[in-house]
């Protein structure tokens, strides 16, 4: 940091670290402050926090606050964007395979075999895969298996919204609503 920060500038800094609002730190760090009118305080907060060195003390202290803040999380954003990116690029084959088969259903009565279709379903030992992105394995009463990955689909679209992709989508979905209001508006008036 080239030139120190005063005494004052350093408090209203950390207090907004602290979550306090531009206002808030301005009057912790100059007392006197209390007595004046919310818009000059908001004032020259404003103009205090936007000074260079105030400004860059700020980030730099964002930044090392970010940093331990993922450093400590349970889960960083990479790492929940990563898990995002591993649903959305998952395959069943991954975790099964499944194939019909022709087998012998009866006899005809002419001993001759009627053929009919079974779903044979291999399951992979859950000690060789990575189970994390099923969200439902079961087996109901009547035998029927039921095997579930969480969406792709969802993961895709969340994955779109984290990267902006979905700007477009929501742009075309807000000239719509504009364009409802306005007819709106236009068939309500009354021209008599």
């Amino acid at each position: 940091m080239g030139s120190k920060l005063t005494q004052q500038q350093e408090i209203f800094v950390q207090e907004l670290i602290k979550c306090k609002s531009q206002r808030e730190a301005y009057k912790i760090a100059y007392p006197k402050s209390k007595y004046w009118k919310d818009n000059t305080i908001d004032a020259r907060a404003c103009k205090l926090f936007n000074s260079y060195k105030v400004n860059t003390r700020y980030n730099e202290l964002r930044e090392r606050l970010t940093k331990y803040l993922e450093d400590e999380a349970i889960i960083t954003a990479g790492e929940v964007i990563k898990r995002i990116a591993d649903i959305a690029r998952d395959d069943i084959k991954n975790y099964l395979s499944f194939k019909t088969v022709k087998t012998v259903v009866e006899y005809d009565k002419d001993g001759e075999p009627v053929i009919g279709y079974e779903m044979i379903v291999e399951i992979k030992d859950s000690d060789d895969i990575d189970t994390s992105n099923i969200s439902e394995i079961s087996l109901d009463k009547n035998g029927t298996f039921k095997f579930k990955l969480y969406a792709r689909d969802k993961a895709l679209y969340k994955l779109a919204e984290i990267f902006g992709l979905n700007e477009i989508q929501i742009a075309k979905q807000k000239l719509a609503e504009d364009r409802f209001i306005e007819e709106k508006n236009i068939h309500s008036k009354k021209y008599w």
